[in-house]
């Protein structure tokens, strides 16, 4: 049964890519986000090929079918319509598209996959819709800036500004490969409102901080949450670094974590001091995990690690509510809390491991501060002892 407009607009998402057939080899195929594209399968030559016909809706149900008309009519001639689409697309080499999958292709070799996978998704989704298909060097900051408005429109304020920037590395590039003569990203500084600042739920209250950690010490969920949830105050590193932490990345008889480049957001080595309090914990987990790969292996086999939704998870189990607790708020708890405290902010700010304004000083200082954070490191576990014993405790120990 040929397929509908209405079909192909209700099409929903799955886990994995499927397709719904129209008719003479043509079907719309949906993948896992979202984005819908027209193929014609046919055999030339005694081989199956598939030819590309648009991306839905950008490419309309009828104008689809055309395509594959046109697609057909070549092959009653005996000619291969990937050939002539191969042919059309090298006048269309200097396109934004093309430009900017060169450019992806190029530099997203060093990334991290996920981050690589979010770049292009984003630039599919958001931007070649509408100049993708545009010489690159003919863009205007105009132009730019209508695509730009579209985000804005539906309040995605910081999806717009992270366009804004990966469409100006594209331009950049551009203009470095002789695509382009200027970079028109540049026009449009201040044109879009800034993003407000978003702030992942903490507990920052000592008297709450307690409450939480008696919470944690009585989990009676997975041992392996449990200990992931009582590692991570002590450590407050991003999530996902908790997650996928390994057993090879520490040394315990040093108390010391060190997290490589490839799996740090900033791409630079980080050292976690490892408070006598941590090391504890991480003794006592060895023994449940310490023949695998990761600390915390994943509930679905032994050679993947935790979930992502893990942590977040155990806090709901505990009674804390998405606006109340996050896995994340454990590092807004302890950078609010150290700094009211006096510690040192560069010391703080690197054992967060927040971004360094020149990537070359943060690849060559992940030991800075190093015996400074150790003594906070301990200072800070010392204080949540006395909290989750319920001591009034106001001031961490200073330094000397």
């Amino acid at each position: 049964m040929p397929l509908s407009d209405t079909a192909a607009r209700n099409t929903k998402p799955r886990e994995k890519s499927y397709r719904i057939t129209d008719a003479k080899g043509m079907y719309l195929e949906v993948t896992p986000t979202g984005s819908k594209y027209w193929r014609l399968k046919y055999r030339f030559g005694g081989k199956e090929k598939r030819l590309a016909l648009g991306v839905y809706p950008d490419v309309s149900l009828a104008q689809a079918r055309e395509r594959c008309g046109q697609a057909r009519k070549h092959l009653a001639n005996g000619v291969d319509p990937g050939i002539i689409k191969k042919t059309s697309k090298a006048a269309t080499e200097n396109s934004f598209e093309a430009v900017a999958r060169e450019w992806h292709a190029k530099f997203s070799l060093g990334w991290a996959p996920h981050h690589a996978e979010k770049i292009i998704r984003r630039l599919e989704r958001e931007v070649f819709p509408w100049l993708g298909s545009r010489p690159i060097g003919d863009i205007n900051a105009p132009e730019l800036l209508a695509v730009l408005r579209r985000i804005e429109a539906r309040g995605a304020l910081e999806t717009a500004h992270r366009v804004h920037q990966n469409c100006g590395k594209v331009f950049r590039y551009a203009v470095a490969t002789g695509r382009a003569q200027r970079d028109p990203s540049g026009d449009l500084r201040g044109a879009i409102p800034p993003a407000q600042e978003r702030h992942h739920p903490t507990i920052t209250e000592p008297k709450r901080v307690g409450e939480l950690l008696r919470a944690i010490a009585g989990y009676s969920g997975s041992n392996i949450t449990r200990y992931a949830l009582q590692l991570a105050p002590l450590v407050f590193v991003r999530p996902g670094e908790l997650r996928k932490a390994e057993w090879s990345e520490f040394d315990l008889d040093k108390a010391e974590w060190r997290i490589p480049a490839h799996k740090m957001k900033m791409k630079a080595v980080h050292i976690v001091p490892l408070s006598t309090q941590a090391v504890s914990i991480l003794q006592e987990l060895h023994a449940v995990t310490g023949k695998e790969r990761y600390v915390f292996p994943g509930a679905r086999g032994k050679d993947r690690h935790m979930s992502e939704n893990t942590i977040n998870a155990g806090l709901r189990r505990l009674g804390y509510a998405v606006g109340d607790m996050t896995g994340h708020g454990f590092r807004s708890m302890a950078s609010t809390l150290l700094n009211e405290q006096g510690w040192n902010r560069d010391a703080i700010e690197r054992q967060l491991a927040h971004a360094e304004h020149d990537d070359i000083r943060a690849a060559y200082n992940y030991a800075e501060h190093l015996p400074e954070r150790r003594k906070m490191m301990q200072a800070w576990a010392d204080y949540l002892d006395k909290l989750k014993a319920g001591a009034e405790v106001i001031r961490l120990a200073q330094r000397a």
